[in-house]
């Protein structure tokens, strides 16, 4: 998948994701240099339980954060979502598959991928890719007002609202290890 970032007057991005320009706002935090590792260098007895095609999904999820003018903070909250949606797995089933969810309508859900977004999202093929999964969740969490000020739950919550603006909470010692372990300076 090629992701490509398109700065136009330093102040408005978009991204070509498949082809498809995104136009993207501002992603309201600072942005700071973060490079991540070469994957073979990745503690081959993984980070805090997480290991394999769960740190490569985290790391997509992080380069996609990076990529989009999001720093540490955003990735982290990324790479919590995927965490509490999928255990980092780019799974073809969600919720109503595994424990019998409906949306509050009652229709059944229909949640794929890292991040189990449902079919109003994109297409399968956008929510079953990661960069471009991570994309869709990076661009509903930079409209979120002031996200950064808010509980790394409640500010993803924002983004996925699920039932429990807690959920996330359990999630969140992990991805701090991972990001940082996967992260280096520049």
């Amino acid at each position: 998948m090629l992701l490509r970032i398109v700065l136009a007057v330093g102040v408005v991005a978009a991204v070509a994701v498949a082809g498809i320009l995104i136009p993207l706002g501002l992603a309201h935090e600072k942005p700071i240099a973060i490079c991540l590792g070469d994957p073979a260098t990745y503690p081959a007895a993984g980070v805090a339980g997480w290991e394999g095609e769960q740190l490569d999904n985290a790391a997509t999820i992080m380069q996609t954060a990076t990529a989009l003018g999001f720093g540490r903070d955003g990735q982290i909250l990324g790479v919590m979502t995927a965490m509490g949606e999928s255990s980092l797995r780019n799974i073809d089933y969600g919720d109503w598959e595994t424990s019998g969810f409906t949306n509050p309508d009652g229709t059944r859900t229909t949640s794929i991928g890292l991040f189990q977004q449902q079919d109003w999202w994109g297409s399968v093929e956008q929510r079953m890719d990661p960069a471009t999964a991570a994309t869709l969740f990076y661009q509903r969490l930079a409209r979120v007002p002031d996200w950064q000020s808010l509980d790394r739950s409640l500010a993803i919550h924002r983004v996925q609202i699920n039932l429990d603006p807690t959920y996330y909470t359990r999630y969140a010692e992990d991805a701090v290890a991972v990001v940082d372990a996967m992260s280096e300076p520049c």
